[in-house]
């Protein structure tokens, strides 16, 4: 959870890495977003069509981003907005690094910089986020 008082612009953020990705979180996150596409859930289906092996929904790793942006809001702040890009693929058995730099601060506003990456430094994702804290002093 951050604390506004204690943040600086370009400040790093702690990053978090998640569980390795498995092949069960995967047909979970199918059956619950409706997104059936076997490249997905079939390692078959997926080396048919070109592909190492079946990949993560780019809106799992999405997720995961997500809830590392509610935390870092904890019960101090609210997200006010949350936008990502998608990058490069992310197989079974990786893991997700999810990490942020302070971007700006607006009073009781921060903009953050959010990643997702794999491996040392491989980004699978990138976007923004704004931290809105309540009932907190501000800069200003």
């Amino acid at each position: 959870m951050l604390v506004l008082e204690q943040l600086q612009v370009e400040q790093t953020i702690e990053p978090i890495t998640n569980k390795p990705i498995t092949n069960d979180q995967l047909v979970a996150y199918a059956q619950a977003s409706g997104d059936l596409n076997p490249i997905h859930t079939d390692e078959q289906v997926a080396k048919s069509v070109g592909l190492p092996t079946n990949i993560a929904h780019g809106m799992f790793v999405m997720g995961q981003l997500g809830q590392y942006v509610n935390q870092l809001a904890g019960k101090k702040a609210r997200v006010e907005e949350f936008r990502m890009r998608f990058g490069a693929m992310i197989f079974p058995q990786e893991q997700v690094t999810c990490s942020a730099i302070v971007e700006k601060i607006e009073g009781k506003r921060v903009h953050l910089n959010v990643y997702a990456s794999k491996g040392p430094q491989e980004v699978v994702g990138n976007g923004t986020a704004i931290l809105v804290f309540e009932g907190v002093h501000t800069h200003e």
